[in-house]
């Protein structure tokens, strides 16, 4: 009965615990000015993508009937003009910030996940499964990134769910080697010692006690990749190797640039794009760099 009560307060605590340190996370946020400007950069496109084709009055698939209609200045009726179908720019725009949004986002999870994976089994582990899992990491990280995306994705095809797992699977070799530098310095604590002279097993040993302590650099790296993510997938898409059914705006510069929108000085057609691109990609940089400096004890005593 003792024991019950004992594990159940043990438990109450670390919930209590757990709620001050995430309300101090959120505090950490809202008093850091980068994490404040990121948040409100990322939040309003996010917003956008989900709000957005719900609330816009025009579709993608709005072509004009009349060539007067082609490639027309903004206006009161058309805010960022239309390209050269007659399509509203700003309905394509913020359809675009979805499929962007969303392959940024998923191919992070993706590299995240293999990167952790790798760094904690290869800085834990150690022997020659350190030095294989190093070597096949050193191998990524020499690779010219764009040039190995751009042959993946031509060899894989046009497709969304293809563009991801090119990015993902070849974004995390960075990752892998800054999680394992953290590893290789929490698995010598005395706690970790402690489990593993008790007969902890080594899978709970990484996952209960290393996962946990190496995870707000994870956290703080991930935000960093999104934009990384974001700006390869504009990159392949711009290069005509995206998606053409899930347009992004990468797809917009693209069909700008071949329909020759700047000989036009169509400038609303191009310019858009490339600055919600910029915009989203400082966002998570400064989102990054901010969560680096609350989460990391040395940044924060500095």
């Amino acid at each position: 009965m003792f024991n019950k009560a004992q594990k159940y307060e043990t438990e109450r605590l670390k919930k209590e615990l757990q709620k001050m340190r995430t309300r101090q996370f959120f505090k950490d946020v809202w008093a850091n000015k980068m994490a404040r400007v990121g948040v409100f950069i990322i939040g309003f496109f996010v917003l956008m993508a989900i709000f957005g084709p719900i609330i816009m009055p025009f579709k993608t698939t709005d072509i004009a009937s009349s060539r007067d209609l082609v490639f027309n200045a903004p206006s009161m009726e058309h805010w960022l003009g239309t390209d050269n179908q007659g399509r509203d720019v700003l309905a394509y725009l913020v359809n675009g910030a979805r499929s962007s949004l969303f392959v940024g986002l998923v191919a992070t999870v993706i590299s995240m996940m293999l990167g952790t994976l790798i760094g904690i089994t290869s800085g834990y582990m150690g022997g020659w499964v350190d030095n294989l899992l190093m070597r096949v990491t050193d191998f990524f990280l020499v690779l010219p990134w764009l040039p190995f995306c751009m042959v993946l994705a031509a060899i894989l095809g046009n497709s969304i769910w293809n563009i991801i797992l090119v990015i993902g699977l070849t974004g995390w070799a960075s990752t892998a080697r800054i999680i394992r530098a953290q590893t290789l310095s929490v698995k010598e604590q005395q706690y970790v010692e402690r489990t593993r002279s008790v007969g902890a097993g080594r899978w709970h040993i990484m996952t209960k006690h290393i996962l946990p302590n190496v995870f707000p650099l994870v956290f703080s790296e991930a935000i960093l990749i999104v934009s990384s993510s974001i700006l390869t997938e504009t990159s392949l898409a711009f290069l005509g190797l995206g998606d053409p059914t899930n347009p992004s705006w990468g797809t917009m510069l693209n069909d700008a640039y071949s329909t020759g929108a700047m000989t036009v000085g169509a400038w609303w057609y191009f310019i858009t794009p490339g600055v919600c691109v910029i915009l989203v990609a400082l966002g998570f940089t400064l989102m990054g760099y901010a969560f680096d400096e609350i989460l990391n004890p040395k940044l924060k005593e500095r």
